[in-house]
């Protein structure tokens, strides 16, 4: 068989059969995480009845140790493990997490003395099952993408298309999971929507060992004898590394439950971060590299208030669903937050030809324009569904009209301010610290995840003596703190927008 002929048969639709491999791999994987996290805020605060308050900072820092992971389980697969075993074992770790998450145990119950009883055993399931979702994710999630650029040549005209086909099964995962898991999680017992999350992954699992072949070699460890060295008698590299993932389950189980001192750990980090940055900006950095420096770091911070105000979605907008929200007799609050991904997939095709259109003709915003708009748009969002509020019924319902508007504006949002968030830091980065800047941008997004859940704790409606929560109570708690969220975003996506020109001009020709 000729070499155009092999090449052919080891292609779908113009691209490599690997590629469908990791689509569909990844599908799953975005299935059972975001169907998990769909139920997660509802089932702390319904099933082990946690306030309001300690479920948004459980539910922040877990989304917190999301996104910190993938930066070291990127490290670890690029250094020793190679790309396809730290997937596989991530895929591992997700599916036994998942289904954990399926063994609810009995309902907590509440005390006379206003106290809450709640069954250790499962309770610390629960937590364990987190851990190994959080570690699960740390391995799949940076190293599979990074798989699909290995597929490709550097300069194959065919890239950018295959890296969209990829990101497709990302929302479409995640599209059908919100109302899949949801549903069956809302509506016939919580282990059902968690036990089909873990069923997604267990897909997703077979689906990469069944298609290893069509990756083509790609992924493979860099030095298999590295690996296989005896680091002390009896304990290979490798097993040494599996050992050190059991560790770090461990470490993220205590995590989850001592959430005040992750949040404390998070915030000194992050001023070292801000302050070592700063110096090394002006002591460093010749003029034209310190004010590219200086601006990455300030679209850092805008981009923490963005993602800390579009994290709602899963705890205080999904809360708010539940309680006041005229749902109708189909939808469940968590199936709601579906309509974020169906946006995505409407909508990113257009905004793609949008830009290149703009930048054609010499009108595309700059990288700090597209950063204002989309904290603009997310305080409009907040101010939408504020109004809504106050056409709400005498029973405290607001109709879902006010809901789809607000999650059309912050998608929106997040197409102006998302898929330039990893080129800005690329292009504004001097070479030597350009993979430090780009683990500190994904650590922003883990301390965004936990302001996140800081600012969901803040519209907390606490009534330690029933289940039962007031709607018209939860109503004015909610437009008060989503009134104030909106004044702050609109107003700080105001004056990014009025420094911008600034800022790009401190970008030196970059755009």
């Amino acid at each position: 068989m000729s070499e155009i002929a092999l090449q052919q048969n080891n292609e779908i639709l113009g691209h490599p059969r690997g590629l469908f491999i990791l689509f569909f791999t990844e599908m799953w994987e975005r299935f059972s995480f975001y169907g998990m996290k769909a139920l997660l805020i509802l089932y702390l605060t319904k099933h082990f009845l946690f306030g309001d308050h300690e479920a948004s900072i459980i539910y922040g820092s877990y989304a917190s140790l999301v996104y910190a992971m993938p930066v070291l389980g990127g490290l670890i697969a690029d250094r020793y493990l190679g790309l396809r075993k730290a997937v596989t074992l991530g895929a591992i770790l997700l599916v036994c997490g998942h289904f954990g998450m399926a063994f609810e145990g009995e309902p907590a119950q509440r005390l006379a003395d206003q106290g809450v009883a709640r069954d250790f055993l499962h309770t610390q399931i629960f937590y364990l099952s987190l851990a190994a979702i959080i570690v699960g994710v740390g391995f799949l999630k940076p190293n599979i993408s990074t798989i699909v650029g290995k597929l490709y040549d550097r300069d194959d005209p065919r890239r950018d298309s295959g890296f969209t086909i990829f990101y497709m099964g990302i929302n479409l995962g995640s599209l059908v999971a919100t109302l899949a898991c949801a549903y069956l999680g809302e509506t016939y017992g919580w282990r059902y929507g968690f036990g089909l999350a873990g069923i997604g992954m267990l897909f997703g699992l077979v689906t990469f060992q069944r298609g290893r072949e069509h990756l083509l070699g790609h992924g493979e460890p860099p030095d298999e004898e590295l690996l296989k060295e005896q680091v002390v008698p009896g304990i290979s590299r490798e097993l040494l590394i599996y050992l050190g993932t059991l560790g770090a389950i461990l470490a993220a189980w205590q995590l989850m439950q001592f959430t005040g001192e992750l949040g404390i750990a998070l915030l000194v980090f992050g001023a070292l971060v801000v302050g070592w940055t700063i110096w090394y900006s002006l002591a460093r950095c010749e003029p034209v590299d310190r004010d590219r420096m200086l601006v990455m770091l300030i679209l850092i911070v805008v981009s923490v208030l963005f993602w800390a105000l579009f994290e709602q979605a899963g705890s205080s907008i999904t809360l708010f669903t539940d309680r006041n929200v005229d749902m109708g007799n189909v939808f469940t609050a968590g199936m709601f937050q579906s309509i974020n991904p169906f946006f995505i997939v409407v909508l990113a095709p257009l905004f793609a030809w949008l830009w290149v259109r703009l930048s054609k003709a010499g009108f595309e915003p700059s990288t700090p324009t597209k950063f204002g708009l989309g904290i603009v748009q997310i305080g409009l969002g907040f101010a939408i569904l504020v109004y809504g509020t106050s056409l709400a019924g005498p029973d405290g319902k607001v109709s879902v009209i006010w809901l789809a508007l607000m999650y059309l504006l912050h998608t929106t949002g997040e197409l102006c301010l998302s898929p330039v968030g990893l080129s800005m830091i690329t292009k504004l980065s001097i070479q030597r610290v350009a993979a430090m800047m780009m683990g500190v941008w994904f650590l922003s997004s883990s301390f965004a995840a936990y302001a996140a859940g800081l600012i969901a704790a803040s519209t907390a409606i606490e009534n330690p003596t029933t289940d039962l929560i007031d709607p018209l109570q939860s109503l004015d708690a909610y437009t008060s703190v989503f009134g104030n969220l909106a004044i702050v975003a609109v107003v700080f996506g105001i004056v990014v927008l009025a420094i911008s020109p600034v800022l790009q001009r401190r970008m030196h020709g970059i755009h």
